[in-house]
């Protein structure tokens, strides 16, 4: 008989380590779900608080007021879809996973995109690592976070920063590194500190790719949304998972709208955030 082949799988070797992780830092994995599910619940909780009618005003109203009244009339539009395609509740849960996963992912990937930016060597140390995951299938990336947090959202939302942050992390590196040098020179030649360098020169001028690569992240969150609902995260996801699995046609059908609606949503309003009052006028396109 021959020996069997699953004792070298990578599954034999992943598993006494994730087993060793659940041992040994339980307690840190459950103070990360604490943390991460009390501010899901605050953000939804506000936005769950008043009607839907008053949360498309107030976000029309300051939307026209900071940027632009086309923005506006589009939050209108892409809100009023959710309310009579009567999924207020889940769009508003998912919007609160995606935010939350988004401001994580860029917390990460912009400090590393500038720091690879500047050194060579944690660029190419980072890049197999980043290759391999936006190889890797997005439903996989669920396995060792529900392992490690259980079910819920916030696996989904671990899982979704996870897949969010290449894209992100990518452009933000090329983005900085395609600053002309002699932005550069001319900070240093009038004595500007890093800091005023790194906010005031190169951030401007690398704010159209990194634009790119906040709405890659905006949408790569809004797809494992609909995957998370598999692992019990509510929102649009389980509306689409239960029309699926119901065979009911119209339900998904109008779950995915709604997920398309927030995805035009967020992308014309990063867009028109990133160009500001003055410039967003010709940023919807």
């Amino acid at each position: 008989m021959t020996a069997p082949v699953t004792s070298y799988s990578p599954g034999a070797v992943l598993a006494p380590a994730v087993d060793w992780l659940n041992q040994n830092l339980h307690p840190v994995f459950n103070f990360i779900s604490e943390v991460l599910g009390t501010v899901l619940d605050w953000i939804e909780a506000v936005l769950l608080a008043v009607p839907d009618v008053g949360v498309i005003g107030a976000v029309a109203v300051a939307v026209a007021l900071l940027l632009n009244w086309r923005v506006a009339m589009l939050s209108v539009l892409t809100l009023g879809f959710c309310v009579v395609t009567n999924l207020w509740t889940g769009a508003m849960q998912t919007l609160a996973l995606v935010s939350v996963s988004v401001l994580v992912a860029v917390l990460i990937a912009f400090p590393l995109g500038v720091w690879a930016s500047r050194s060579p060597r944690i660029e190419v140390a980072i890049r197999p690592v980043l290759d391999i995951m936006q190889t890797v299938p997005p439903w996989v990336y669920l396995i060792p976070a529900v392992i490690l947090f259980s079910l819920g959202r916030v696996p989904a939302l671990i899982a979704t920063v996870v897949y969010g942050i290449p894209p992100l992390l990518r452009l933000t590196t090329l983005a900085f590194k395609q600053v002309p040098r002699e932005l550069l020179e001319l900070g240093q030649a009038i004595g500007a500190s890093n800091g005023t360098i790194l906010f005031k020169i190169e951030f401007p001028a690398a704010k159209p790719t990194i634009l790119v690569g906040l709405n890659q992240c905006i949408l790569m969150s809004l797809g494992m949304v609909v995957l998370a609902g598999l692992v019990g995260a509510g929102g649009l996801g389980a509306e689409v998972t239960r029309g699926l699995t119901r065979m009911e046609m119209g339900l998904g059908l109008r779950s995915g709208l709604a997920i398309v609606a927030l995805a035009i949503l967020l992308d014309r309003l990063s867009r028109a955030a990133f160009q500001g009052k003055g410039q967003g006028k010709g940023g919807t396109r």
